[in-house]
């Protein structure tokens, strides 16, 4: 419970923690109490909300500490390799921030070895099959006294997930015959998008092992325009009203009930960014509402997706034409402002 007793003190005494994460300040309660209990976390939500981002601040708040120069990031005084346990590791080194935080992406081709580690077969000779020092640590190792970001869960295998279920609930880990005492002490924070249809579904009992965070899209235009400035490239002048009808468009567009896939906050990121580079290349100083609307289409139409019962009517580039048009009439825009790409 060393972990969460130091983010108790970032957290509270040093009122520390998610300085970058705009607005969502019921998930951010709800993250640090988590924390603070030790439990670990699964982070739900649609993509480009800020949930690694979000895991990636906890490993920025835990304290700056020495660990031995091993692949376990061993403590001098709570050693979990063979190594270190041995007294032949030399040296320390030390370790903040992004050091003590590892990813690990989810992917059906992820296996429980890439997780947890395998046996090298030229130690095993060397050592015996089932001995430690034949064992290859795998992330869950190397994420000890940090964090172990585990990204879009659900995406792997059933397999790996059992495997995982293991580490979590009984502290020991399976490679072939050998069972490994999992000694790696870590935060772990996995993501799962809700609306992915094309994975593997989450076990009950993985679930049961973890407290749950829902994360949305911003709450407000405000937050979401903070974060669009805050994360973006800045090239040229963005004009404040220019910039607030942009981020209103992707926000109307979400609230369309044609839409299984909404356009997240990259997408708003992604025509700040282009806005500004098509001004550029007319010769511009300053951003206008045409150069936003001249790259709609190549920003947003592979970001959405129409439920079925809306594919066969129309494309999701003459969606975009549609609202557009709608948003134009809505705000009083002049409608010869409006970009060649969208007609």
């Amino acid at each position: 419970m060393e972990l969460a007793h130091n983010l108790r003190k970032s957290f509270i005494e040093e009122k520390k923690g998610f300085d970058r994460i705009v607005g969502q300040e019921s998930v951010k309660q709800q993250v640090k109490s988590a924390l603070i209990a030790g439990r670990h976390i699964l982070i739900v939500g649609p993509p480009g909300v800020g949930k690694t981002t979000l895991a990636k601040d906890v490993a920025k708040v835990l304290p700056i500490i020495e660990v031995m120069n091993c692949s376990y990031q061993c403590l001098q005084e709570n050693p979990i390799c063979p190594t270190c346990k041995a007294g032949k590791t030399k040296g320390t080194r030390t370790v903040q921030g992004p050091d003590l935080f590892v990813r690990v992406q989810g992917s059906p081709d992820l296996t429980a070895e890439d997780l947890i580690g395998d046996i090298d077969p030229a130690k095993a000779l060397q050592h015996g099959p089932l001995s430690m020092e034949a064992f290859t640590p795998g992330k869950i190792f190397k994420a000890n006294n940090g964090v172990l970001f585990f990204d879009e869960l659900n995406r792997a295998p059933e397999k790996l997930q059992n495997a995982l279920l293991q580490a979590l609930q009984e502290r020991t880990v399976t490679i072939g015959s050998h069972d490994v005492d999992l000694e790696a002490n870590f935060i772990f924070i996995a993501t799962m998008n809700p609306d992915d249809t094309s994975t593997d579904p989450l076990s009950d009992v993985l679930m049961d092992r973890f407290d749950v965070v829902y994360m949305e899209y911003p709450e407000t235009l405000e937050d979401e325009q903070k974060i669009v400035e805050q994360e973006s490239q800045h090239f040229i002048e963005f004009p404040n009203e220019t910039v607030r009808l942009t981020i209103l468009f992707v926000r109307m567009l979400r609230q369309s009930d044609r839409l299984e896939k909404l356009p997240s906050v990259r997408a708003s990121i992604g025509l700040y960014e282009r806005a500004q580079t098509n001004a550029i290349l007319k010769g511009s100083l300053e951003v206008e509402w045409k150069d936003v609307q001249e790259v709609m289409i190549s920003v947003l139409a592979h970001r959405i997706k129409l439920k079925p019962s809306a594919q066969y009517l129309q494309s999701p580039q003459e969606l975009i034409t549609e609202k557009l048009k709608e948003f134009v009439q809505r705000q009083g825009l002049s409608s010869e402002s409006e970009g060649d790409d969208v007609p």
